[in-house]
């Protein structure tokens, strides 16, 4: 028989209990928000204006790419991070928002929190709503047969490598990372397989959490997995208006469970 693999130690959990007045709540993450797709920035700006939820838990990768957050009000040429800033403080003037990094906007920090209102989650985060606990995550971490991308996340989320990145002038900072993009969509073409979720990882930490559901996103596979012994996660959609059927979706979560919501785009 193949020897197991050994896994690795679970992350500290952070808890988060639901303020008594919430009723609905949503999730969304990999909106990958960039000033080349205005119909997903309009999309998303819509939704925070229109949605129901009591709170939204944008679960990482909001941005296709952020390098600092001192992009924001840097230039004229950063309107579309100023655009964003201004979008999420409006959203968190009327209802409860919260941030988690993805591994596209890991150097979001706390000026754009402060900015907006919006509150940083740690990866991963307990959520006790509903009578019942549920597991946040970006989703990243636990894509454990990504051994080069595992690598490269301790790497740029060490704060040795965030401190000295940020040191450098905002110019380099986003010519370095238009490269990092064009790497990135190079092997999306070439069909490299990122790999997914692994199972006995994702089991590990609901049974650290004592919850029975994991919800995540960066997989860009949205589907229900079921996990055996009653556990489960959902997986996020991705969100693109470029795509040839666009895609849009919200997790929308209440008393009576989890759903998928399709958002319409914005009235013209």
């Amino acid at each position: 028989m193949p020897e197991s693999r050994a896994l690795p130690t679970v992350p500290p959990l952070a808890e988060l209990a639901a303020r008594p007045a919430w009723r609905t709540v949503d999730f969304i993450s990999d909106l990958h928000l960039s000033a080349g797709d205005p119909a997903t920035f309009a999309a998303w700006q819509h939704y925070l204006q229109a949605t129901p939820a009591d709170a939204v838990f944008i679960l990482g990768d909001l941005f296709e790419v952020w390098v600092g957050d001192d992009a924001v009000n840097a230039s004229p040429e950063n309107h579309f991070e100023t655009s964003c800033s201004q979008a999420l403080r409006q959203a968190a003037d009327r209802l409860a928002l919260f941030f988690m990094h993805g591994n596209r906007d890991f150097l979001v920090g706390p000026a754009l929190m402060a900015q907006t209102g919006a509150i940083l989650l740690s990866d991963p985060t307990v959520l006790a709503f509903a009578g019942q606990r549920w597991l946040l995550s970006h989703g990243d971490a636990l894509c454990l047969d990504d051994a080069g991308y595992q690598d490269f996340r301790r790497l740029v989320r060490s704060p040795d490598w965030q401190r000295a990145f940020l040191d450098r002038p905002l110019a380099e900072r986003q010519a370095l990372a238009r490269d990092m993009r064009r790497q990135s969509e190079a092997r999306k073409r070439s069909g490299t397989d990122y790999g997914d979720v692994d199972a006995a990882a994702a089991r590990q930490w609901l049974g650290a959490a004592g919850a029975p559901v994991l919800i995540h996103g960066h997989t860009h596979k949205p589907a229900r997995h079921d996990l055996g012994g009653g556990l489960s996660r959902w997986v996020l959609s991705d969100w693109d208006s470029l795509a040839s059927v666009p895609r849009a979706e919200v997790l929308r979560l209440s008393d009576g469970g989890l759903q998928r919501i399709a958002v319409l785009a914005p009235p013209a």
